[in-house]
């Protein structure tokens, strides 16, 4: 009598709770089982990946495809890819054809590791310099096939269960860079803007849609985006985020944040821009004031233009501690950046715990993208600031970075955060709806709050994404509001992950 009495008991505890209920159990049983949670976690809707280079999205072997297709060579030496004429496959040679490697094991792997971090292990070279060289040995291969590019970084999005991407892409082939060469630099910004817009910065942004517009056609039908046998990657949004180069000198560097700004107002494939390249180096260390006050500037041009950055992607040792202390908060009151991408070193600013109440009552953002922190800075487990972050209310989504030349995915960046931080479900889902909330999609979000819980806003309020008929308002409410729609796709696949469990 008593066993079936908790036989009852137990099974009207199970249909009082909701699914997300049973779904959150259902994580904290496996999270010791790393087979299963893997598992649970790839099929988990993750919402948007907004910290993406496309060039390090690239898995080293689609790099090989690319630079056998463009009929490239190989230093056997340095793995640098090197412009035709090459040198046979027959014979042991020092510039084989990259096309050589696939009946040369040794060439093969030799330059999947050397463009990865595939089987690095400390040593001579740190985790963070053989990162970073590896973007000059293939970046002959990765520059000549864009269209590719972005269908196969597409494609893994898809496959991982991401519905929306920014990828950050230097789209307009240098062009930035030779008005910039033709011009005396001088410290007046506003005449700096004119000139460059003399010389033909507008045309120039004209001439980068018309490619990105190309390639992202020849992206589609690499994916056979509408035909019944359509790749997972047909599923993303697809946005770019316009990538401009901090360690070139001040004309190039400024007239690719102004060729930012011009694109980020012009065509909407476009939805801000961000500053690149290892913050630790000399130019972007010596000159980051000055970076922050073009951007302060440009920004009064084009105050509607979204704008994230690099910031914090330092540790203890890499840098001076005084190039530790400034950063973030510059980037965020000077650069006026609505989000931050890494911000490692958040600790080590100055007043830090002023700061993360000034990034929570900002709302601003931190792209966390933990096996790029571990690999490059060495910075992981309890040295990262991730549950600080969380503690302090600053909002924050995982993030891939390189995914290509990390070896990750997404699942395994989430997979980390649940290992490392004993994260909840809850927490998973919060993150994933802020990937999708923090996007610079245009329109009004379909959330009216998200600082504890988040309600909907007003004209969706009575509905539920699990439902196929929303009500009129919310159907006109989400059909004037790209974000809010992406919100509600998410919600959807949210109902339909949980219904499993």
């Amino acid at each position: 009598m008593h066993r079936c009495l908790l036989f009852l008991l137990l099974t009207a505890f199970a249909a009082a709770q909701t699914s997300e209920q049973r779904t959150a159990h259902y994580l904290d049983s496996v999270r010791k089982q790393s087979p299963l949670l893997l598992a649970f976690l790839r099929d988990l809707p993750k919402g948007g990946d907004l910290h993406n280079h496309l060039d390090g999205a690239i898995y080293a072997e689609d790099l090989v495809d690319f630079a056998a297709s463009g009929s490239l060579c190989v230093d056997r030496t340095s793995s640098r890819l090197l412009a035709p004429p090459c040198d046979s496959c027959e014979i042991y040679t020092a510039k084989p054809a990259a096309r050589c490697a696939y009946g040369d094991h040794v060439l093969y792997n030799q330059m999947i590791d050397a463009w990865s971090m595939r089987n690095w292990r400390p040593g001579d070279e740190s985790g963070h310099d053989h990162f970073f060289a590896a973007f000059d040995k293939f970046g002959l291969a990765s520059h000549t096939h864009v269209a590719e590019a972005i269908a196969a970084a597409t494609n893994r999005a898809g496959m991982d269960h991401l519905q929306y991407v920014e990828f950050m892409h230097t789209a307009d082939a240098g062009a930035a860079a030779q008005l910039a060469g033709k011009l005396e630099w001088t410290s007046d910004l506003a005449k700096m803007r004119e000139a460059l817009l003399s010389a033909g910065i507008r045309d120039a942004a004209i001439e980068t849609s018309k490619r990105l517009a190309a390639d992202d056609a020849r992206a589609k039908e690499i994916l056979k985006c509408g035909a019944p046998d359509a790749a997972p990657g047909c599923n993303v949004t697809v946005r770019y985020l316009y990538q401009v180069l901090r360690g070139l000198q001040h004309q190039i560097v400024f007239a690719q944040i102004l060729l930012g700004f011009e694109l980020a107002s012009s065509d909407p494939r476009f939805v801000g821009l961000n500053l690149v390249m290892p913050e630790d180096w000399y130019v972007p260390i010596h000159d980051f004031n000055e970076h922050m006050a073009m951007i302060d500037y440009l920004h009064s041009v084009y105050p509607k233009v979204h704008i994230t950055l690099h910031a914090g992607e330092l540790a203890i040792g890499l840098v001076p501690p005084e190039d530790l202390a400034f950063h973030i908060r510059a980037s965020v009151e000077r650069g006026h950046a609505e989000r931050i991408g890494h911000g490692v070193s958040v600790m080590n600013e100055k007043n830090p715990i002023s700061l993360l109440h000034e990034m929570a009552e900002r709302n601003v953002l931190v792209e966390i993208a933990l096996t790029s922190n571990d690999m490059i800075l060495g910075v992981s487990g309890d040295d990262h600031p991730l549950p600080i972050y969380m503690k302090y209310g600053v909002p924050v989504a995982l993030a891939s970075d390189d995914e290509g030349v990390s070896r990750s995915d997404m699942t395994h960046e989430y997979l980390r955060a649940v290992e490392s931080y004993h994260l909840s479900y809850g927490d998973l889902k919060r993150m994933a709806r802020q990937s999708l909330e923090h996007s610079f999609l245009p329109g009004q979000s379909l959330w009216r709050d998200t600082k504890l819980v988040f309600r909907t806003a007003p004209a969706c309020a009575g509905d539920a994404a699990s439902t196929e008929k929303p009500s009129a308002p919310c159907v006109e409410f989400l059909a004037a509001n790209e974000r809010a729609r992406e919100q509600w796709k998410l919600e959807a696949e949210f109902a339909k992950f949980e219904k499993k469990y």
